[in-house]
């Protein structure tokens, strides 16, 4: 249920704050006080587009605050997506939606920063909203489906899924039987190209080890005389490194006794003659296991020149060639699959099944649900001037299959006794359509499971007057016994039969015209009614408080205009 609803800035609203209660509200006041204004901002805390036109002038940033009863559908994913209530236990959902002069949009739920997605999500489970136009959706096809099958709890989205299946299957089995020829030859190009380099069989990461062998072999008796020379300047020539730093630890010693500051010296000195040694036991040992390998290095000559010839003919770098081999082994997998018809054919009938399985069970869903809800939208009819009138669901096969069924789903009507329904769009009126968009959304609202916790009608009762008034004011009323209804109307008869009454009028201040709202009870709602009916005079009034003579709710409302 929605408990409260601030405004801050919004079109003519500089500051507005309205308490909401369970049962029927009604919103009235003269054309243009801003109404709709207040259905439009709700809107947006529900995630709807903005713009920054919505930004009263003068005004820095528009802001909109709605306060929620949480359902407990929601309480799972508010949790999963860090919008948790309070520790204190509080029940609130809080949306909030800020739109500043430049068009800037932010969001959030319960404090948290929020995307519109997220928003729309959440409206999902809060507002049903119903526009003066939504009598248009009737002659939709899509809305048509839609509607009928949120009545029979049919969800289509896996229908969806494997429609999309059937068809990638269906186009991969035609791409295959018109490509035969060019996968063939693409094949044995592919199949030529694989057996080249396959008998190179060249490895991930061998190039670079390779190369660095080769490099090593080609240049071997540099490295040996290298090595050598090293090691007779390091230890064993007669004036080799070893002995001259031998001779200079010698002559130190003999002297350090007398001057401690050349004891560092002679460490100096008696490491660098521990690392001449290591390194005169390395390049022994270098010396030692190195010899020169002429067959080794043949070997690698020709390897290294498969390589490089592969890589020059296929213009790639030669570490890129097993690269290019697992590419065209792919490829060419894929081509032996799409050349395969049969596995093609099998996959394609596979889907085709899959998907109709699944129609045939939306089907019946449909089916099932069809005559329900046009037996629930006839009676619904009844009191709303079309007296002896009858709806009807058709679901008849389709032409084709089609992504949403095997069914086409059209609304009938007969707007008299004895007349025989034909499709809505061709025989009902602008106000006939309005007013099965209310009898639909009342059934719908009434369906086990369907009541979203608050219904909004905006205007859906526009070219509705006298005895059919009273029966939309009526049916309204008893909505209110299932879910929270609020309802901007101009009907008298209407606004009588409501729980709650908030009027919404205009007024200057400082030269700029704005937005108000009071909740009214009493005389003044007498005189609201009387307005409403054309005037304030005697008649009027007695005819207002004629209609007001119904049940009203104990509780009344509360509004502040901060």
């Amino acid at each position: 249920m929605l408990r409260r609803l601030s405004l801050r800035d919004v079109a003519i609203v500089a500051a507005l704050e309205v308490e909401l209660g369970p049962g029927f509200t009604v919103l009235t006041g003269e054309t243009g006080a801003g109404k709709s204004i207040l259905i439009d901002a709700l809107q947006l805390a529900l995630g709807s587009r903005a713009d920054a036109t919505i930004v009263r002038e003068g005004a820095a940033r528009a802001e909109v605050t709605a306060e929620f009863d949480t359902p407990a559908a929601l309480r799972g994913w508010l949790d999963e997506a860090g919008f948790g209530a309070p520790d204190d236990g509080d029940d609130t959902l809080l949306l909030r939606r800020s739109i500043d002069a430049q068009g800037r949009s932010r969001a959030w739920i319960n404090g948290g920063a929020a995307t519109l997605a997220q928003l729309r999500e959440v409206a999902e489970s809060l507002v049903d909203i119903h526009g003066q136009h939504a009598w248009q959706s009737l002659t939709r096809a899509a809305a048509v489906r839609a509607l009928l099958d949120e009545q029979a709890g049919a969800d289509t989205r896996e229908l969806l899924g494997r429609w999309q299946a059937w068809r990638a299957a269906d186009r991969a089995l035609a791409d295959a039987r018109q490509a035969q020829g060019t996968l063939e030859r693409d094949r044995e190009r592919l199949a030529w190209q694989i057996a080249e380099v396959d008998r190179l069989a060249p490895a991930e990461g061998e190039w670079e080890p390779l190369n660095a062998e080769h490099q090593r072999l080609a240049h071997g008796q540099a490295l040996l005389d290298g090595a050598r020379a090293a090691l007779d300047a390091v230890s064993e020539a007669d004036d080799s490194a070893d002995v001259l730093a031998t001779r200079a630890i010698d002559a130190l010693d003999e002297v350090v006794r007398y001057d401690a500051e050349l004891a560092p010296v002679l460490e100096v000195l008696r490491s660098a003659q521990a690392q001449l040694e290591d390194a005169a036991r390395t390049l022994a040992g270098y010396l030692g296991r190195k010899e020169p390998d002429p067959q080794r290095l043949a070997e690698l000559d020709e390897r290294l020149g498969a390589w490089v010839s592969l890589a020059r003919r296929h213009r790639r770098p030669p570490a890129e060639l097993p690269a290019l081999l697992a590419g065209w082994k792919a490829e060419l997998a894929a081509l032996d699959a799409a050349a395969d018809l049969a596995a093609l054919e099998r996959a394609e009938a596979a889907a085709a099944q899959a998907w109709r399985a699944e129609a045939e069970r939306i089907g019946r869903l449909r089916r099932r649900a069809a005559p329900a809800l046009s037996q629930a939208v006839t009676q619904a009819m009844q009191p709303l001037g079309m007296a002896g009138g009858r709806f009807e669901v058709a679901v008849e096969p389709a032409a084709e299959p089609q992504p949403h069924g095997l069914e086409h789903v059209e609304f009938r009507v007969a707007g008299h006794a004895g007349s025989t329904p034909r499709p809505l769009a061709k025989v009902a009126s602008g106000g006939e359509l309005s007013r099965l968009a209310l009898a639909i959304a009342v059934t719908a609202a009434q369906a086990e499971g369907a009541a979203l916790p608050t219904l909004i009608f905006d205007e859906i009762d526009s070219g509705v007057g006298g005895t059919v008034g009273d029966a939309v004011g009526r049916l309204m009323k008893q909505l209110g016994g299932h879910a929270q209804v609020l309802a901007v109307t101009h009907l008298a008869q209407v606004a009588a039969c409501a729980d709650h009454h908030y009027v919404v009028a205009k007024r200057l201040q400082d030269g700029a015209t704005l937005s108000d709202i009071h909740a009214v009870d009493g005389e003044s709602r007498v005189a609201e009614v009387a307005r409403m009916l054309g005037g304030e005079k005697l008649s009027g009034m007695v005819h207002a408080q004629t209609l007001l003579q119904g049940p009203r709710s104990e509780r009344g409302p509360r509004v502040r205009n901060p």
